[in-house]
């Protein structure tokens, strides 16, 4: 059957009708252990019953106003994202890319404001991923991502991740920001270190520039801390957060100090969606139980067993995983062949995986994964490479 949706994504012929925890139901009965998380989006698991409530209470009662009221659910969940975080304010958005755009907006309005009208270029970092909108993409700068949309939008200098004396050349009288992830998710699982970005940090402080976050993928749990920055000693000036802000439901949101946010004035930044009652209500919802007693010591240490079992099949089998990268419950196996046969044969043993840049495949389960699904993960992965072990053995023999 042909598809009438915009063929933008090459979809696996695999459909699903149901979750649990860190479990899919295909549509044909298999069930597949999920450590994808719909791209570190489930956090705490497919449909998790808090999370559900929430949004069966709240559908009933109202679903959109527009941000021309108060919505007390948004109030709500700002409160305590700000009492969690180094932060004073946050707009509300549907999306990461939506996040990431209004952070660089504001970036450049606060330069704009503060009498520096020439600061609008952003130092940006090789093999980073901040959206699909045209500000985000050149940000990124994948040319894979911005060829045959014209031009990209100016003002984005990108440097070697981890590169500090790169990243000092790279600012001009005209440099606003530095915008960054402390993990890189499609860039493959790259982990900024606490020294690089406490680094940055004090460049950004004796150059009056604004230090930017992208948390998109690795804030809200998925490191062990609410947030990726609290394992440095700094913080940012603002910060993009998304995918499992909202626990499978659409959300997302920039943070940032009062300084910096006095800029945004009423007029210079909107959304339609953005922060209405059901989100925020399932955003809430989903605060409740990374928050609750013991869920982020839980991701440390069930992220520990997932890293030493990485690294055992790391050394079992280093012709097909070349390196394991990662923190917390985000983890990354660089492989020596192919990313897609590595994927689809996880598939075949009813894994999944994501895959990323640099030859990459992400581990990215629900943060409410547990012992026996680690350890069922790390048995699926072991066939996983010794079918891909066997396979190149058999292709050189032949090839002898």
């Amino acid at each position: 059957m042909t598809s009438s949706l915009l063929p933008t994504y090459a979809r696996f012929n695999l459909a699903f009708e149901r979750g649990e925890g860190a479990w899919l139901y295909a549509t044909n009965g298999d069930k597949y252990l999920d450590f994808g998380a719909g791209i570190a989006v489930v956090s705490v698991g497919h449909c998790h019953p808090h999370l559900v409530k929430a949004l069966k209470e709240q559908g009933e009662k109202l679903w959109h106003v527009s941000n021309l009221f108060e919505i007390p659910q948004a109030e709500k969940l700002g409160a305590r994202l700000v009492a969690e975080s180094f932060a004073d304010l946050v707009f509300f958005t549907n999306s990461g890319t939506e996040a990431m755009e209004g952070a660089i907006k504001t970036a450049r309005r606060y330069q704009f404001v503060s009498g520096h009208p020439e600061r609008y270029r952003i130092v940006t970092f090789q093999g980073a991923f901040h959206g699909r909108t045209l500000a985000s993409v050149a940000a990124g700068g994948n040319p894979k991502y911005l060829e045959g949309f014209g031009p990209p939008l100016e003002g984005f200098d990108s440097v070697p991740f981890g590169d500090l004396a790169a990243v000092k050349t790279a600012i001009t009288r005209e440099t606003a920001a530095i915008l960054i992830e402390p993990v890189q998710g499609e860039g493959g699982i790259r982990v900024a270190t606490p020294d690089f970005l406490e680094a940055l940090r004090a460049l950004c402080d004796a150059h009056g520039l604004l230090l930017i976050f992208d948390e998109v993928q690795s804030g809200m749990g998925r490191t062990g801390k609410l947030f990726a920055y609290q394992h440095s000693r700094i913080t940012p000036d603002i910060m993009g957060l998304a995918k499992g802000i909202g626990g499978g439901f659409p959300l997302g949101a920039f943070l940032t100090t009062r300084k910096v946010g006095a800029c945004m004035t009423p007029g210079t930044h909107g959304t339609t969606y953005g922060g209405n009652p059901l989100a925020t209500a399932v955003g809430n919802a989903l605060l409740d139980v990374v928050l609750g007693e013991g869920f982020l010591a839980h991701v440390v240490k069930i992220g520990a067993s997932l890293g030493q079992g990485l690294a055992e099949l790391q050394r079992r089998y280093p012709d097909v995983i070349e390196e394991v990268r990662g923190t917390g419950l985000m983890y990354g196996l660089r492989v020596v062949g192919a990313v897609g046969a590595f994927v689809n044969t996880a598939l075949e043993e009813k894994l999944i995986t994501v895959p990323a840049s640099d030859n990459v495949v992400r581990l990215l389960p629900p943060l409410t994964v547990n012992e026996v699904e680690i350890a069922l993960a790390l048995t699926r992965l072991n066939a996983v490479a010794e079918k891909i072990s066997a396979q190149a053995k058999r292709a050189q023999r032949g090839a002898a």
